[in-house]
């Protein structure tokens, strides 16, 4: 038995790697390793017990829990890899001190990166974007927020594509945030008839298609704008108030349908672009 722990003992003091005057065993490995066991067991503890504390509660949406989570997850983690250095003889003060210039090194040569971290603890912090927010970014891709990470966010859109978005783009660019709003939010339709159609009739049946449309409340009467006296038409402009903010483009859609249906049935003409030409003969005498 002596001889089994001797031996063992020999296994374990094994020196696997040695760096300047320290040197890595084998039994520091199996302590390093365990420690991050732990922590990563106590990461899901943590992350269970907080879903059920304040999940479900008024006061705390779904997108500030999941930032409360993440940035715990990022804090339990440095703490225990901390500890798991200093467990296995490594000094984090000497550590951290002596990277100070590799640190400053990889901030010029990783500038984007490091923005994107920044960026990405701001938006955990603040909360102006959050997951299962719909967003509209700068570029006119509205999507679902479903992940938000340190350096990067997933926005699933419209299309179901999933896009990868540096958090830099979120915090610097225009991003409108349909989910921070109103749950009612208006949303408009334009349309463009010919002249000398009557437009008093126009505007009832604009009225009277957006009162169809189920999606479309009541809570806020619709109405429509006589915008401009354009080119070659008479532009109009629905507006209603919708919840379907999401899939807002299919009650525009429908709308659209039934505006042209009942124009058709009332002879009220869409026009065409078109442009006069006038032109001038020349009538002096060609000799």
């Amino acid at each position: 038995m002596k001889e089994l722990l001797k031996q063992l003992k020999g296994v374990l003091e094994y020196k696997l790697i040695e760096v300047s005057n320290h040197s890595f065993t084998l039994y520091h490995i199996l302590v390093f390793i365990t420690i991050l066991l732990v922590v990563r067991f106590f990461v899901k503890a943590m992350e269970a017990f907080v879903k059920r504390k304040i999940g479900g509660k008024q006061w705390i949406d779904e997108g500030k829990q999941f930032a409360i989570i993440q940035l715990a997850k990022y804090l339990i983690y440095i703490i225990g890899l901390l500890i798991g250095l200093k467990s296995i003889g490594v000094d984090v003060t000497v550590l951290i001190f002596g990277s100070t210039a590799l640190f400053v090194g990889l901030g010029f040569g990783l500038q984007e990166a490091f923005r994107d971290l920044v960026s990405g603890i701001i938006l955990l912090f603040e909360g102006n974007v959050q997951v299962s927010d719909v967003i509209e970014m700068d570029n006119g891709i509205v999507g679902i927020v479903k992940v938000i990470n340190l350096r990067t966010s997933k926005v699933r859109t419209r299309d179901g594509i999933m896009m990868v978005v540096p958090n830099s783009e979120l915090i610097n660019k225009r991003v409108v945030n349909w989910s921070n709003s109103n749950k009612l939010t208006r949303f408009k339709v334009n349309v463009g008839v010919a002249y000398g159609s009557d437009v008093e009739k126009v505007r009832n049946i604009l009225l009277k298609v957006a009162k169809g449309e189920e999606t479309i409340t009541t809570r806020i009467p619709s109405f429509v704008r006589f915008a401009d006296f354009g080119d070659s038409s008479l532009d109009f402009e629905l507006f209603f108030w919708t919840e379907q903010v999401w899939r807002i483009e299919n009650t525009k859609s429908n709308l659209r349908f039934e505006i042209n249906r009942q124009f058709t049935e009332e002879n009220i003409q869409i026009p065409f672009p078109q442009r006069d030409l006038h032109l001038i003969s020349d009538k002096r005498a060609v000799k």
